[in-house]
């Protein structure tokens, strides 16, 4: 799968489990909502005392399976590199990403509020790699 078909599948799929590895180099696993960004970036939003926040400042690998919403039917892993971006230059990315997510927001100054109070960041992954490739 390239790519681009990655990013296809998860503008309209967004659920996802996005693994990172943790200390010790396990793997720690998190469900989250994934959106694409303008530049092709997936992005999750966390927040900054989260593990998985903590995992991707440590080391940047991480993978995410993203799924549609009933669960079964066609899934997409990608794996690359991922950065953090901490508030108060996440904000207008995190907006953005809302929107892609949701559309409109009933309330942005509270949604901004809320952000700033749960100490929000956007994780953006540059993937270098999607599959499944194969079937078995």
């Amino acid at each position: 799968m390239d790519l681009d078909q990655a990013r296809t599948f998860a503008t309209s799929n967004h659920h996802a489990v996005l693994a990172s590895r943790i200390r010790d180099g396990g793997i720690q696993q998190s469900p989250v909502l994934v959106g694409v960004d303008r530049r092709g970036r997936f992005t999750v939003s966390s927040r900054e005392t989260a593990f998985k926040t903590k995992n991707v400042h440590r080391d940047p690998w991480v993978q995410l399976c993203i799924f549609p919403d009933g669960f079964f039917g066609d899934w997409v892993v990608v794996e690359g590199r991922a950065t953090v971006l901490s508030l108060p230059e996440a904000m207008e990315p995190l907006v953005d990403y809302y929107r892609r997510l949701s559309g409109e927001h009933d309330d942005w100054p509270g949604y901004r509020e809320s952000m700033q109070r749960e100490r929000r960041v956007l994780i953006s992954i540059e993937a270098v790699r999607a599959g499944p490739d194969r079937a078995g």
